[in-house]
């Protein structure tokens, strides 16, 4: 891991040479995952904000509390780490001010991500200086996955199997949403420890499955990202467990969710289920390299209109060490497929307090097509309880 994200500093580094660009602060976990190979448990939202600093031409810095300096020390390749503390003279804001040139011209930062004491503090330090957007020149790179990536990408599609079919076997009439959540997030936790050491960095590597699972059954089946609660399932209840905040390893991502139906399904919910199905086969029968992003939705969204149904959701997103990365499987992206990308793919309809058909899996773009990071049955699944 280490090895890897030490080659993307730099590729990263002679991207921004030939771009005229001398520094880059990257403030999103994703990034620095990506680039220092390092992520922490606390960060921005209880205000201590971990930076990476990187120079066209000079040693990349890591910017981070005292407290977690010693950890971080240990899981990244980044040699120049400095500390930076919650009170006196020690601040974050001093730290990177020292990590920028004296007088900069511009300053490059992820706009998008960047959290607002961060943003605040540049605008009052630096009031003339423009602040740029290096999000597109970081995101084109991470846009192709490594033959590395992409092992750990199946890795943790073989994890997220392992949550799906307890998942599934959780379900039957009278058992409540939230122990369905339980078995998921231990089914996931035991397999993500199967692919773990001890030793070396990978003894800083959870394999703690967490968040709250998005979880919805019955006449709440169309409230797209409801969580699990103490509702108990009834029979020909259609259940979806959606995975996308959940299945992920190594801080690698990906998208995953299947609809079930408990004990038997009605003619609504099995109709409702089969055209989500349909348009997400037909947008994967499409992908391919040399394609557009956009024709991926549209032969998806030509299924819907067959059906009768109408959608609001994209078809798909790349993925990778964040959730939503470049491109999107939606109209008006024109980005060109290539092998080496990897994509979460789904079919998704909402009839508003009745019922919903959702799928949805991830994959990785081949030379001939593509290949399936997840897997579990692509038809209409009944539990036999």
């Amino acid at each position: 891991m280490l090895d890897e994200a030490r080659a993307r500093t730099a590729t990263l580094q002679a991207r921004l040479k030939e771009s005229g660009i001398s520094h880059a602060v990257f403030t999103s976990e994703s990034s620095i995952a990506y680039l220092a190979g390092f992520w922490g448990y606390l960060g921005i939202e209880f205000g201590r904000p971990t930076m990476l600093v990187v120079p066209a031409e000079d040693a990349p810095i890591v910017i981070t509390p005292l407290m977690e300096s010693e950890m971080v020390a240990e899981m990244t390749w980044v040699e120049d780490v400095r500390t930076w503390e919650d009170a006196g003279q020690r601040s974050w804001g001093r730290a990177l001010a020292e990590a920028l040139p004296s007088a900069p011209t511009e300053v490059w930062i992820e706009r998008d991500d960047i959290p607002a004491i961060v943003r605040n503090f540049l605008d009052d330090r630096y009031p003339d200086v423009a602040l740029k957007d290096i999000g597109p020149v970081l995101g084109a790179q991470r846009m192709i996955k490594s033959p590395f990536e992409i092992t750990v990408m199946r890795e943790a599609g073989q994890i997220a199997g392992a949550m799906m079919k307890a998942a599934h076997e959780s379900l039957a009439e009278g058992a409540q949403e939230y122990e369905s959540a339980l078995a998921v997030i231990d089914a996931g936790t035991r397999a993500a420890a199967s692919f773990l050491t001890d030793t070396g960095w990978e003894r800083f590597v959870s394999p703690m499955i967490h968040n709250l699972q998005i979880l919805q059954s019955g006449k709440d089946a169309s409230m797209v990202h409801r969580r699990a609660s103490v509702k108990a399932y009834a029979r020909f209840d259609p259940v979806y467990f959606c995975f996308c905040n959940m299945a992920q390893f190594k801080q690698y991502k990906l998208g995953f969710d299947r609809m079930f139906h408990v004990g038997d399904v009605t003619d609504d919910g099995a109709r409702v289920q089969q055209a989500a199905i349909d348009a997400q086969q037909a947008g994967l029968a499409v992908i391919r390299p040399g394609i557009q992003a956009q024709e991926v939705a549209a032969a998806a969204n030509a299924v819907y209109a067959e059906r009768g149904y109408e959608t609001g959701y994209r078809t798909g997103r790349s993925i990778g060490v964040a959730y939503l990365e470049a491109p999107e499987l939606k109209a008006g992206d024109t980005t060109i497929l290539e092998a080496g990308m990897t994509f979460a793919v789904d079919g998704g309809i909402s009839v508003d307090g009745v019922t919903a058909g959702r799928i949805g899996d991830s994959i990785v773009v081949t030379q001939g097509g593509f290949e399936y990071l997840t897997n579990y049955p692509r038809e209409l699944l009944v539990t036999a309880r």
